[in-house]
């Protein structure tokens, strides 16, 4: 339902479309995988929470959203957070995904190379993102500022990778007891 309400009259139609792509390709992908290979309830709820991350800044455009000017002048911060908040995310929610996928499917057990990997996959996703910016920066020219929300800021991608690590190390530490008594329950 806040897909649907967010692409009612998005600030900006394209950036919307962009923003909210994720979620088009996960849902479908999360319930034609759901009775071969169900994830936590965890893993879900955090997918889901993403999910709403990239919605509501899909319908503002980042730079735009309300909770984060808040956040701005509650913190005295020099532009919006919201997108530093998404890319935190980006980080979190991949990483308890990858987390699960490889302890379930891959077999990984080991905790060291585990959170190494995770680590690495987080921030190669992120790496990712900020390559499709940049392609879309290149493809659309001026029209891609939205999208970017780069905010004026000369080292935003850096920031947003770095914000994807430091996300991904938090889920893990926060995190990973937890999900690992719900792998056990999930057996």
């Amino acid at each position: 339902m806040a897909l649907i309400a967010s692409g009612v009259a998005p600030y900006d139609r394209l950036t919307w479309f962009m923003e909210v792509l994720p979620v088009l390709i996960a849902a479908p992908i999360l319930v034609a995988t759901r009775g071969r290979l169900p994830l936590t309830t965890l893993v879900y709820t955090l997918i889901a929470i993403h999910g709403l991350i990239l919605i509501y800044g899909g319908a503002y455009t980042y730079a735009r959203v309300p909770a984060g000017f808040w956040l701005q002048e509650l913190f005295g911060f020099a532009r919006n957070p919201y997108d530093r908040i998404g890319h935190l995310a980006q980080g979190f929610v991949p990483a308890m995904v990858a987390r699960e996928l490889l302890l379930r499917v891959f077999g990984i057990t080991g905790r060291k190379i585990l959170f190494f990997l995770v680590a690495c996959i987080a921030l190669a996703i992120s790496a990712f993102y900020e390559l499709i910016e940049w392609w879309s920066a290149l493809a659309m020219g001026a029209g891609a500022h939205e999208f970017l929300g780069t905010q004026g800021d000369v080292w935003d991608t850096q920031w947003d990778m770095f914000l994807a690590l430091v996300g991904a190390v938090a889920a893990l530490l926060l995190l990973s007891r937890w999900h690992d008594r719900l792998l056990v329950q999930l057996r």
